[in-house]
């Protein structure tokens, strides 16, 4: 009887530091796809940061009235922003990743800085971006930003 205890935890145990393990670098690779998608904006690199937008995008932004839905508008949308602003740069503070299946979510706190038509900005705020894993590769499917004061 010793012996089934014995196993059955160190199986127990075995399994749960796999499962943290593989979690651990999904989550880092969520914050990785973030980081390069900022950093292809802060290069003028659109057509970086279109390949990590899922077709099916939408996002609630900090100015916009209605949802944006559809990669062609976020793209356009990032176009028309980088190509009137510079330079622009991200930061993020407190990234909180959960994962589940091929469907992940990241919550963070963000500040931003740069100039867009020649006047400069410097915001922060709070954010949750949607992730689903397609094809081995985290595509975002929605984002949700907040200004804060």
């Amino acid at each position: 009887m010793k012996n089934v205890v014995f196993i059955s935890c160190f199986i127990f145990l075995v399994c749960c530091t796999s499962y943290d393990q593989g979690s651990s670098k999904d989550s880092e690779q969520i914050k990785s796809v973030l980081i390069d998608m900022w950093d292809a904006i802060e290069k003028g690199d659109i057509e970086r940061y279109a390949s990590y937008i899922h077709p099916d995008f939408t996002q609630f932004g900090e100015y916009d009235s209605v949802l944006r839905s559809g990669k062609q508008a976020e793209v356009k949308a990032i176009k028309n922003w980088i190509e009137n602003s510079t330079p622009i740069h991200t930061e993020m503070r407190d990234p909180r990743v959960t994962i589940t299946g091929n469907t992940a979510f990241i919550t963070y706190y963000w500040s931003d800085s740069g100039s867009t038509d020649g006047k400069a900005f410097a915001t922060q705020g709070k954010s949750t971006r949607i992730f689903v894993k397609e094809n081995g590769k985290w595509l975002c499917i929605h984002g949700h930003y907040t200004l804060l004061p």
